[in-house]
């Protein structure tokens, strides 16, 4: 095991019994942006988790939105803390929430009220190729939805964004807007290596993200990169993430178990250690552990 402390950043836990996730409810094809989740259509819990982590010293851990039906997402929550309350884990939550809901201020509100709730996860990855987006339309060009991010920072909440970089340059002109709503890039920006001009997108948008300081990112989802992904081949991208938003703003995840649709879990922690064997053990700890200790407001000291 290694002795580095790890707050994971992202993981997602779910009861197919008791709440319906679309993305794990059969048929499943492979035609969606990520394939098909029919590996991972079972019932994941924490004792799971720390079974699948053990090698790795998790001390807490954050649970983002995991795709639950809207209407079950303050139930998906509730379920959450109970897992937290028995078994220490979830140690924060990133709940969902639809910002363009004319509802969207009490629907923050009701999620807020939770203890363990740090901020918001809304999905909102938009690409003019039909196999790419996860939606119709690019909501976030809404004025509904700039109006229920404006109100997360009432409700003290964080917002972690999972978008595609060709929505990054307006997005950091909202975020620049609302510099005390704290936000953090899930799965490394998740470039688009299909797209002609795919890195270069992915290099302006991640360096408007990155000008901001409220802004963090997480090294993680390299599976939503390249499927076949490679240690030798995503290591430039991690190490040009860590160099354009610093040590103090990178948060390692694992996204489990959803990356294992694409590597063994240990395979993705592997290839995190060995780009992070490049830095002072200060830089490690933060990276592991620290920052996503301080950006979701954990506690836990490491």
């Amino acid at each position: 095991m290694t002795a580095i402390p790890f707050v994971d950043a992202h993981i997602h836990l779910w009861d197919l019994a008791h709440i319906r996730y679309p993305w794990l409810t059969p048929p499943f094809d492979g035609d969606g942006p990520n394939g098909s989740a029919a590996a991972i259509a079972r019932d994941y819990g924490v004792a799971q988790y720390r079974d699948d982590l053990s090698r790795w010293n998790v001390v807490g851990a954050v649970h983002i939105d995991a795709g639950a039906e809207a209407a079950d997402a303050l139930r998906e929550t509730e379920w959450l803390e109970r897992q937290g309350h028995e078994t220490g884990l979830p140690t924060g939550i990133v709940a969902y929430a639809d910002l363009s809901d004319p509802a969207a201020d009490a629907l923050l509100a009701r999620q807020a009220a939770h203890p363990r709730v740090r901020g918001i996860r809304q999905i909102v990855n938009w690409h003019p190729d039909a196999r790419r987006t996860y939606s119709p339309r690019d909501v976030t060009q809404d004025a509904a939805w700039h109006a229920g991010f404006a109100r997360l920072a009432h409700h003290r909440l964080s917002f972690d964004l999972q978008c595609y970089p060709g929505q990054m340059p307006a997005l950091a002109r909202l975020f620049a807007r609302h510099p005390d709503v704290p936000v953090v890039v899930n799965h490394l920006g998740m470039p688009v290596m299909s797209d002609p001009d795919g890195l270069s997108e992915w290099r302006a948008g991640m360096a408007a993200l990155s000008a901001l300081p409220h802004v963090a990112v997480k090294l993680s989802g390299l599976g939503f990169i390249w499927r076949d992904w490679t240690a030798e081949r995503v290591r430039p991208l991690l190490l040009e993430t860590i160099d354009r938003f610093g040590t103090d703003r990178c948060l390692f995840a694992s996204d489990m178990p959803t990356d294992t649709l694409f590597a063994p879990i240990d395979r993705y922690m592997e290839a995190y250690h060995a780009v992070a064997d490049g830095f002072g053990e200060d830089d490690r700890r933060a990276m592991f552990g620290r920052n996503a200790d301080r950006v979701y407001r954990l506690g836990l000291g490491v």
